[in-house]
């Protein structure tokens, strides 16, 4: 459940915590590309084109309001939603604001995949089966 980090505040606090910190557009992207799976911080920072402290601080955000975990292997973090109900949330504010289009959907599905010059474990066993 994602409020166990939150345990000292009322219910409505634990919301707008959530809420909070899903208001920001990068944490949204960070989201989107985490609903596709485990991820780690190399591979969000190219997959964002943002500078790796940038990236971290807005995973700090995440991780804080309970949305992310983290996992570390070796030098290497990677961060999953620890949530299914994250990914619910995500979808009813897609359909709140607008069915995405499919060039949009596109994007985020293509963020999932390899990125090139990404050098996480990830994209480079990718790299490998493509060749």
């Amino acid at each position: 459940m994602i409020s166990h980090t939150l345990t000292q505040k009322t219910s409505h606090e634990q919301l707008a915590a959530i809420y909070g910190a899903m208001a920001h557009p990068v944490r949204l992207e960070i989201l989107d590309i985490l609903a596709h799976g485990e991820a780690c911080v190399c591979h969000l920072t190219a997959a964002l084109e943002q500078r790796q402290p940038y990236v971290s601080q807005q995973l700090s955000v995440l991780r804080k309001a309970g949305l992310v975990v983290a996992r570390r292997d070796g030098s290497m973090v990677f961060y999953r939603i620890s949530d299914p109900h994250v990914l619910a949330i995500l979808s009813i504010g897609k359909e709140l604001v607008s069915p995405a289009s499919a060039a949009e959907e596109r994007m985020h599905a293509s963020r999932a995949r390899e990125i090139p010059g990404c050098p996480c474990p990830s994209c480079q066993k990718r790299k490998g089966r493509s060749k």
